[in-house]
């Protein structure tokens, strides 16, 4: 319901319409304020806490007490008291204590609606009768407005009357008259009247004590010796305020807020409606990306003082529709990094203000302006034809299929927004609402030079084929946390933006994805954590969090059961089941270390060089130790470098490339150098013998196409005799023979490893079976020396 004016002289103040166009009315407005010749001091209470936690626990209204000041007669009018009727008449006990109402006389009582029309009649009717124009609300703190009547009136829908966008605050008002009083958070009413000598009312009815306490500090301040004047208006936005922000902004700490929850289809004004009451800077909403460029429920808000933004955090755990959203600190480099833009191209686009901003998604990377025009149509006019278009292109100006439309109303906007999934040429494209700060962020990730190729190479280290991984030990340590029915599409950067404020607390190489035997995601992955107690803490904070769109359980493990699952073991409610291990130094529970090895070969160390890096460190010495041990991710002190928030975490943090049913199938770690080992001890490979490298395999072939790629091909009997076996009748290879290799991402890099009995065997298969086609790939074949 529209609810009407509060003043009986409508050349008094501005009209509704003209102090809604914009913010930058509200100066002219709390100017107009300024010389209100009224004040009504103004006093509400809700059903759950009161006080200094006002509006903190999204209770509704239930009491409103006010009476009028006039500024020159300096008299009072009548006292008012309404009861106001809930949508639920649940009340706590604090508020029940407090102000003594029980829920029959709620009962009894009109709705908000109701009752603000009859505060607006009631003070109409007493300024005609004073024969004043004007009048300003006066509120002991700015909680009642703040976060009880605009969050509330958001909620049901409501249009607040012109007087609650512009209020006096009494305590602020008398810490300019008696400033060694206190800091004006510790301001009270009772305070306050004993600071300037007057005895504190002892009134029984609740919200009447409070209405004729501020009277009478009201009146007190008019008077000698203070002869004060009510010049400092607070005002409330009346409409967020769109608009672009520079990478070399300065934006305080004190002011940004981080929003978690958030329905993904959530716009900027979403955002604005879930903090209203609250000034939001211009162009403050900048909505969080995850790395596949997708919404992730999150969003940056800065506010126009550390004032507004304290009371954001106490709408932590609020709701939007049936949704509740998590408030959190943040920082002002963190909002810069997400809404921050340097590229002039985009500061042009974003130039043009009040305009509705659409994202294109799945454009054909053919498409040019005209074509969008006309797939838009003439029912959804882009502002200004082509210049409202912004196609997003990679550094090298190849398209991305997205785009960024301008509108000039949300007319037009709302039919573009209907051709959702409609198709231009021969695919459909996605239309969704957007932002400023998303447009930055946008182009910010596709024109941004990837980090990888500046970051220096991890170090060469020493790693067995198939020894156990690094990350494979007895330790009953439970540092450990899995997380449970993960999205397939999930990746690393998903996970850590899932942990949140945990991730800093992963130690460097820490997340391992659990592939299943096709080398496809299974929905779990480990975390190895820097102690028990930060494991601990994830599992409480984030067991059964959202991730998209399923929930994800978290457990906290010990390192010995994660070695289980990531061996090809299985971990569930009835306990450990070991992997079926075929060698017998891996066979569970002997997860000892092995040797170190003795030498490296470049040759074989090549062969797993991490492709994602582009100048690979030359070999390092080998190194020999008498202790058995094994190093495999970089230690200290390059420890840091690996925890550098701004990594592509993809590269860094690599993941097992595969949860393998046997360990015949379980490759090198991606970034792991291969070794074979001088002493016969620690076996380096499924079976002795000279290796074939396998490359332009089709990514999804497995170790039965390796083995049928060379089905035409037999040794002879003869070539064993190098290995000291026996054997009478030509053999085949085994599955043990092949082994895939895989890249940083955990799939597979189209390359793969054949194990021959002797050299002249794998020099035969060379000769014969190379460039031969798998799939309809030609296939290349090399010896490895």
């Amino acid at each position: 319901m529209s609810l009407g004016r509060l003043t009986s002289s409508e050349e008094a103040e501005p009209s509704a319409e003209h102090t809604r166009v914009l913010d930058k009315f509200l100066p002219l407005w709390s100017l107009m304020a300024s010389h209100s010749d009224t004040l009504v001091v103004f006093f509400g209470a809700t059903a759950g806490a009161n006080g200094g936690k006002l509006g903190s626990d999204e209770r509704e209204i239930i009491l409103l007490v006010w009476q009028i000041v006039d500024l020159h007669e300096k008299k009072v009018g009548k006292l008012h008291r309404c009861l106001v009727k809930p949508d639920s008449l649940e009340l706590t006990e604090q508020c029940k204590e407090e102000t003594g109402l029980t829920w029959e006389e709620l009962c009894k009582a009109e709705p908000l609606d109701s009752v603000l029309q009859q505060f607006q009649q009631s003070v109409s009717s007493e300024l005609k009768a004073l024969g004043r124009s004007s009048y300003t609300l006066c509120v002991d703190g700015p909680l009642i407005i703040r976060q009880a009547f605009h969050p509330e009136a958001s909620k049901k829908n409501l249009v607040l009357p012109d007087c609650f966008f512009s209020f006096v605050d009494l305590k602020k008002e008398f810490h300019k008259c008696c400033s060694n009083a206190g800091t004006v958070k510790d301001l009270t009413l009772s305070s306050m009247l004993e600071y300037i000598g007057v005895p504190a009312l002892a009134e029984q009815v609740a919200g009447v004590q409070e209405v004729r306490s501020m009277v009478l500090l009201t009146l007190r301040l008019l008077s000698d010796p203070y002869n004060h004047k009510f010049t400092n208006f607070e005002t409330v936005k009346y409409k967020f305020e769109s608009g672009a922000c520079s990478k070399t902004e300065a934006v305080d700490s004190e002011t940004v807020i981080r929003a978690r929850g958030l329905p993904w289809q959530s716009s900027d004004q979403d955002i604005a409606r879930f903090f209203k009451g609250l000034n939001i800077a211009k162009g403050g909403v900048a909505l969080c990306l995850n790395a596949q460029g997708r919404r992730n429920g999150e969003a940056l808000v800065r506010f126009v003082s550390p004032e507004h933004r304290d009371l954001a955090l106490e709408r932590h755990k609020h709701h939007m529709g049936s949704r509740y959203i998590e408030v959190y600190k943040a920082t002002g480099e963190e909002f810069l990094k997400i809404a921050g833009g340097t590229s002039n191209e985009v500061a042009q686009f974003l130039s043009k203000e009040n305009q509705v901003i659409i994202r294109m998604r799945g454009l054909p990377f053919t498409a040019t302006p005209e074509n969008v025009l006309g797939f838009l149509g003439p029912e959804s006019p882009v502002t200004d034809g082509s210049e409202g278009l912004l196609f997003v292109k990679y550094p090298d100006g190849r398209p991305t299929g997205d785009a960024f439309v301008l509108f000039a109303c949300e007319e037009y906007a709302q039919n573009a927004l209907k051709k959702h999934k409609q198709i231009l040429g021969k695919r459909y494209i996605e239309l969704f609402r957007s932002t400023a700060a998303e447009v930055q962020q946008v182009l910010n990730r596709y024109m941004s030079t990837p980090l990888i190729s500046t970051l220096p190479p991890p170090p060469i280290v020493p790693m067995p084929v198939l020894a156990t991984p690094p990350f494979l030990t007895s330790s009953s340590s439970r540092d450990c946390v899995r997380l449970r029915g993960l999205p397939y599409t999930a990746a690393i950067e998903d996970i850590l933006e899932f942990m949140g404020e945990h991730a800093v607390d992963i130690k460097p190489h820490g997340v391992h994805m659990v592939l299943n035997q096709q080398g496809r995601p299974s929905g779990d992955a480990f975390i190895q954590m820097k102690s028990s107690d930060r494991a601990f803490m994830v599992a409480q904070k984030c067991h059964k969090k959202m991730m998209k769109d399923r929930y994800v359980e978290v457990f906290q493990c010990s390192t010995e059961e994660m070695s289980f699952v990531l061996m090809g073991g299985t971990l569930n409610r009835s306990g450990l089941s070991p992997p079926p291990c075929k060698l017998p130094c891996l066979s569970p529970p002997a997860y000892a270390a092995f040797p170190a090895p003795t030498a490296l070969l470049p040759t074989e160390a090549a062969l797993y060089q991490p492709p994602l890096l582009a100048t690979p460190r030359a070999p390092q010495p080998p190194t020999h130790s008498a202790a058995p041990a094994l190093a495999f991710y970089p230690p200290q002190p390059h420890a840091q470098l690996y925890m550098n928030m701004n990594m592509n975490y993809t590269a860094y943090y690599p993941s097992p490339p595969v949860s393998p049913s046997t360990v015949s199938y379980f490759a090198a770690p991606p970034g792991a150098m291969a070794a074979v080992a001088a002493q016969p001890p620690a076996p380096m490979m499924p079976q002795p013998g000279a290796l074939v490298r396998m490359q332009g395999l089709p990514y999804n072939t497995g170790v039965k196409d390796v083995l049928s790629f060379f089905q035409g091909f037999q040794y002879a009997p003869d070539d064993y005799s190098s290995s000291g076996s026996v054997c009478n009748e030509p053999v085949k290879l085994q599955p043990d023979a092949v082994l895939l290799l895989y890249n940083f991402s955990g799939q597979r890099s189209g390359e793969a490893l054949v194990t021959f009995p002797s050299e002249e065997a794998a020099r035969r298969a060379v000769a014969e079976r190379s460039n031969h086609h798998l799939s309809g790939h030609p296939i290349h074949l090399a010896c490895c020396d």
